[in-house]
């Protein structure tokens, strides 16, 4: 599918009928050297603001970040949202996140002993999970699986499940994916009734393009082809193109 063909699929959408689900990092935003080293251009605010009041609420951020790190990091916004991989789900800015209990905290200062400021390698603690971050240190991405491993079979009680993504490897429950969050999401207002469009990039977001055909919606991806997407768009400038597109023209 061509670049052309994405961008005519996804500007041609009727908005009084659809509900915007974007992933975040790849997909509205280029990939940053660390989980908040990363731009969010002024553009891309107006544009999700917009398309936000065009279709009455229905649109929420899909992400594997907790949604207090989505907030800072769209600032002023407050955007409805689906966090942690669908650990967390908010229907409206400003209201509190419905979330899933959190891993033992021993499990969770294991994950995290493995990380060592001076060699790149970072966290996130969300909580109901923890991610390791090797944007900058790719060459540890063995020894964190590894660790990894290991400490999941420390804990032989608790029920987790290992999840990879580009330059990270996160820990948590099993069942809580992004497909889940996004079914969950689609049955309360505003957003039931309406279409479901996600756009999003990476297997992380594997679950969240099994999900739609099941609500009857359509997907979009970035850089890489799944089964059933309506379009591809080549990268994040392309999408935010699209966003853009799609505001000024109602």
């Amino acid at each position: 599918m061509s670049k052309a063909s994405a961008l005519q699929a996804f500007t041609a959408l009727d908005l009084h009928d659809v509900a915007f689900l974007f992933d975040v990092d790849g997909t509205l935003i280029d990939i940053g050297p660390a989980p908040f080293d990363v731009d969010i251009p002024d553009a891309l605010r107006q544009s999700l603001d917009r398309l936000l009041n065009l279709t009455g609420g229905a649109l929420a951020l899909v992400s594997g970040r907790p949604i207090r790190d989505l907030d800072r990091l769209f600032a002023p916004l407050t955007l409805p949202a689906v966090g942690g991989h669908g650990a967390e789900m908010r229907l409206r800015g400003g209201e509190p996140a419905v979330t899933v209990a959190d891993l033992p905290g021993a499990l969770r200062e294991r994950l995290i002993a493995a990380v060592d400021p001076a060699t790149g390698v970072e966290y996130e603690d969300k909580g109901y999970s923890v991610a390791l971050h090797y944007r900058r240190a790719p060459e540890h991405e063995a020894r964190l699986q590894a660790h990894v491993a290991e400490t999941r079979a420390a804990f032989p009680g608790e029920d987790t499940e290992m999840l990879p993504g580009k330059m990270m490897i996160e820990v948590k429950r099993p069942g809580v994916d992004k497909g889940a969050g996004i079914r969950r999401l689609m049955a309360h207002e505003p957003f039931a009734g309406r279409v479901p469009v996600f756009v999003g990039d990476d297997v992380t977001d594997e679950a969240a393009f099994s999900a739609i055909p099941g609500l009857g919606g359509k997907s979009f991806s970035v850089g890489r082809d799944f089964e059933g997407l309506s379009g591809i768009f080549s990268d994040p400038s392309e999408v935010r193109q699209a966003l853009a597109l799609l505001a000024a023209t109602h």
